[in-house]
């Protein structure tokens, strides 16, 4: 058997560090309003069971961190992951919108995003198929196209919903995993331009996407319509200054920010907390970047590095994006902050995530020799006779 290191305890008090800090600024960003549904009984609703939830997933990752990554190698865990991302994301269309959208599975008491289990389930699939076919990735054939129909298909899925914003990520995990595992140059800027033709489809055929897109334009222009939500994020942060209002004395929050706790949160640490807080935000997620992707970097086989990529990358790219819609570079689109954003599913399944990256820090640099004692007795034969 393969040794085991140790286990990434800085990743592990990074994600951790997040996830509790989110679990706080959603009770400062949703004291109030809790207080309003209440009628005056509890403002503790939001973070009690944000505090929940995050406790659930600080298990989970833990849990998931002892369970051997090649594990989700096996062509059953992989098509059965990827089998029930879909059963699932078709679901929620039996259920009843909320504003305007159909992304969560409604149970008593709480209810599931399905779309946050495609970021795991498209670097698995990704990985696994990938690795088995690494002899083939410059076919288009037999590696792109495959590829790409999973990607269309849970991405078609989602974009049903509508969730612009999870497609972009799965987007960018695709390209990420697909260019890391030696693609064609050629490959990668005909999936790109795909992608992109494929985006500004969705865009002009869409009136309420374009609508957003315009109001992203100019902002202060439609700030009492399509860019309320931005222009009192940009109050928010830019009265928070270097140093912040303090702790649980932000303004905007106030019925003046629509859903603070959720995708504007970071516009909730601005204000309170100021450049100081949300550049120690920006700070954590770039350390857990460079441990994760150490941690695939020095896997110790191909499905290792390029699980890792995904799943780190997914994190990453969500985390640029919600705080880029916040601080206005990008348009608003409905994609919380991983770790901080109120959601049970949203945290639950990013804890999971680095679970997996936890494991597979624990089999960072890998000798040769270790290599060697992971592999099958069949893999072994053939590779000590040359065979393919």
């Amino acid at each position: 058997m393969t040794k085991k290191l140790r286990i990434d305890w800085f990743m592990f008090a990074i994600a951790a560090s997040l996830a509790l800090f989110g679990a706080v600024m959603v009770y400062s960003a949703s004291a109030m309003i809790a207080l309003k549904e209440t009628e005056g009984v509890s403002q503790f609703t939001y973070f009690y069971k944000q505090f929940g939830f995050t406790l659930l997933g600080l298990a989970a990752m833990y849990a998931i961190s002892r369970v051997d990554y090649r594990r989700y190698q096996d062509k059953v865990v992989v098509y059965g992951i990827l089998g029930l991302t879909a059963v699932l994301l078709l679901a929620v269309f039996g259920f009843p919108s909320i504003n305007g959208a159909r992304r969560w599975i409604r149970f008593p008491g709480f209810s599931f995003q399905p779309s946050e289990i495609a970021k795991i389930a498209l670097p698995i699939f990704l990985a696994y198929f990938l690795t088995k076919n690494e002899k083939l990735i410059g076919d288009l054939k037999e590696t792109v196209l495959p590829c790409l129909g999973v990607l269309v298909g849970l991405g078609a899925l989602i974009m049903l919903e509508p969730d612009l914003g999870t497609t972009m990520v799965l987007c960018a995990v695709f390209v990420a995993v697909y260019f890391a595992a030696g693609a064609k140059w050629t490959h990668i800027l005909l999936t790109l331009a795909s992608l992109l033709l494929v985006g500004a489809a969705a865009l002009v055929l869409s009136p309420f996407r374009m609508k957003r897109l315009l109001a992203f334009l100019d902002p202060w222009e439609h700030s009492a319509d399509g860019s309320y939500q931005v222009v009192q994020g940009l109050y928010a942060i830019g009265s928070g200054g270097i140093f912040g209002e303090g702790f649980a004395k932000g303004q905007q929050k106030l019925f003046y920010l629509p859903y603070p706790y959720s995708d504007f949160i970071f516009a909730v640490v601005g204000e309170e907390l100021g450049l100081i807080g949300t550049l120690a935000i920006v700070v954590a997620f770039g350390l857990l970047l460079w441990r994760g992707t150490r941690a695939a970097l020095l896997a110790p086989d191909r499905f290792g590095m390029l699980l890792g990529i995904g799943i780190i990358t997914g994190i990453i790219v969500q985390a640029l994006f919600n705080i880029s819609v916040v601080v206005s570079i990008l348009p608003a689109k409905g994609i919380p902050l991983p770790f901080i954003s109120y959601g049970g599913s949203s945290i639950i399944v990013t804890l999971c995530a680095v679970g997996v990256l936890l494991n597979l820090s624990q089999y960072a640099g890998t000798t040769s020799t270790e290599k060697f004692e992971t592999e099958t007795p069949v893999r072994r034969r053939k590779n000590r006779t040359g065979l393919k």
